[in-house]
């Protein structure tokens, strides 16, 4: 019966999110393209970096549509063409897409990327556009004393202490085919207790605070280290990759030809350590995110004019 009920709030509470995500979806009357992001933190950062990337580059008015909601509503936004473009992760891409149901999702990178490529072209008219140069792929995060004191490392040898553990997990990871549920049977994970549905924003306050022993984060997030936490390896590889890609709809491209160029002048331009540092700047010291992609993309043009001299 309490899982009936619960069942029932997360129902209602999703119809809800889904049905204000909605209300999000009224474009700017003066907007040219619409760039969405979804709901956490480093979302915020990539999105606002798509949208001045745009602005300064071609000129176009950018409408923006911040924490529209999780992986399947901006999947869902783009395909009904109520938004034109937002930064997906592959192995996110192809979960939600459903291209590789019946098969593994690919583990080489490039492999994978190829036939995202393909496929979204082929079945969604959506463009799969190069990397920005870095992977965030699912954390699976304990406290680092906890880590210290059974002398742990990867997920194989946590799965032995985890029925003595609480766990704590985001909604979207609980419920993904390569989130939770794949993960437990690869390796063979059981709970003190079935694991809380948590929102992203308390996982690590959580974690703290001993409310729970293990959660999945983001391997970007600044937090981690900084809090002494320890991010257990995925020594069987159930993690696909998770390379941050823009995905853009190919109508808005031959709408705009400057688009493709402009954003294809994202590639390979942040790596993992720079995202966990415009992650800290934004959620540890509190900054604008608008003002921190700002002097992102600044820097970023002042080292490339450097390379450029100096190759004169």
């Amino acid at each position: 019966m309490n899982r009936f009920v619960a069942f029932g709030l997360l129902s209602v509470t999703l119809t809800l999110t889904i049905a204000a995500c909605h209300s999000n979806f009224t474009t700017a009357g003066n907007a040219d393209i619409t760039v969405a992001s979804k709901d956490f933190t480093e979302q915020d950062i990539l999105g606002e970096l798509l949208a001045q990337q745009i602005e300064n580059k071609t000129g176009l008015k950018v409408d923006r549509k911040p924490r529209l909601g999780g992986s399947y509503v901006c999947y869902q936004a783009i395909l009904a063409g109520k938004i034109d473009a937002y930064i997906e992760y592959t192995g996110t891409a192809a979960t939600v897409s459903k291209l590789f149901e019946n098969q593994k999702i690919p583990a080489d990178p490039k492999v994978l990327f190829q036939q995202l490529q393909q496929g979204y072209a082929k079945n969604f008219k959506l463009a799969v556009m190069p990397g920005l140069g870095f992977e965030n792929t699912f954390a699976i995060v304990i406290r680092g004393d906890e880590a210290r004191r059974y002398n742990l490392q990867t997920l194989s040898q946590a799965a032995q202490y985890t029925p003595q553990w609480r766990a704590g997990f985001g909604y979207e990871f609980s419920e993904r085919q390569d989130g939770l549920p794949g993960l437990a049977r690869t390796y063979n994970l059981t709970f003190a207790k079935p694991p809380q549905i948590m929102d992203l924003g308390l996982i690590y306050r959580a974690l703290l605070q001993k409310q729970i022993d293990l959660t999945a984060g983001n391997s970007t997030d600044g937090q981690i280290a900084r809090l002494g936490f320890v991010v257990l390896q995925d020594d069987k590889r159930h993690f696909p990759p998770y390379e941050a890609v823009p995905i853009v709809r190919e109508e808005t491209l031959k709408r705009y030809p400057t688009l493709a160029p402009a954003i294809a002048e994202l590639q390979g331009l942040i790596t993992a350590d720079q995202m966990r540092r415009l992650n800290y700047a934004v959620e540890g010291e509190l900054r604008d995110v608008k003002e921190v992609v700002r002097e992102f993309l600044q820097s970023q043009q002042g080292t490339e004019a450097s390379l450029s001299s100096g190759s004169n």
